[in-house]
C-alpha cells in the first residue's frame, strides 16, 4: 500500500488532470491542513477552578496523544452569563495539522479510525463546503488508537477539518476519494 504523499503524487496528480483538465501539475488541489477541534465549554460551566483545570488538562492530553502535537486553548471571545462564561476563560482546544504529521494522521484516520467508528457508512458529500473542504464531527474519541476506552472517565467529542486547495465543492470531493476517503455516492 502507497503512502498518502506518494500516492497523491503518482494517482491523484494525473488523475485530476485528466478528470479536469489542468495544464499543469502544480495547479491540481492538495491538502493544505487538517484541522482537529474539541469545544468542551459546556463540560466545564458550573465547576470549581481543580475540577476546571482537571477536564482541561484530561482533554489537552488526550488530544496530544491522538495528533501528536501540543494543542492550543481557545479562549471565550465575551461573557455570556446565562452559559456562565466568562471572557478569556478556555472553551476548547485545537490542532493545527501540517506537512509529515498531517499526512500520517490523515493515514491514521482513513485506514484505523473510519474502520473502528461505530455505525460508519461513509462520508456524506452533504459534510463537504463550498471551497471543498470536509468536516468530520466524531461523537467520542474512542475510535483512535491511542486511546485505551477502559481507562478512560470522561468522553467528549471532537471535529476533524480538512482544508483543501479546491476551488469548488466537486474538486474537493474527487480530491479526497482519489485519495482513500470512504465517501459515499451521490
Amino acid at each position: 500500500m502507497l503512502k498518502l504523499k506518494d500516492k497523491y503524487k503518482k494517482e491523484v496528480i494525473p488523475a485530476m488532470r485528466e478528470k479536469f483538465g489542468y495544464k499543469n501539475d502544480l495547479a491540481v488541489p492538495k491538502i493544505k491542513k487538517v484541522v482537529v477541534n474539541c469545544g468542551f465549554g459546556r463540560m466545564i460551566t458550573g465547576k470549581t477552578s481543580k475540577e476546571r483545570e482537571k477536564i482541561q488538562e484530561y482533554i489537552f492530553n488526550i488530544l496530544a496523544l491522538i495528533t501528536g502535537q501540543r494543542p492550543q486553548y481557545r479562549e471565550a471571545k465575551k461573557s455570556i452569563s446565562s452559559f456562565k462564561l466568562k471572557k478569556k476563560m478556555p472553551i476548547g482546544a485545537r490542532v493545527t495539522l501540517r506537512g509529515q504529521r498531517m499526512y500520517d494522521f490523515l493515514e491514521k484516520l482513513i485506514w484505523l479510525v473510519f474502520p473502528r467508528t461505530r455505525d460508519f457508512k461513509g462520508i456524506s458529500t452533504k459534510q463537504f463546503d463550498k471551497e471543498g473542504n470536509l468536516t468530520v464531527g466524531f461523537k467520542e474519541y474512542t475510535p483512535f488508537p491511542e486511546v485505551t476506552s477502559e481507562k478512560e472517565k470522561g468522553i467528549f467529542g471532537l471535529e476533524v477539518t480538512v482544508v483543501t486547495t479546491a476551488k469548488n465543492r466537486e474538486e474537493g470531493i474527487e480530491l479526497l476519494r482519489l485519495m482513500g476517503f470512504p465517501i459515499q455516492e451521490g
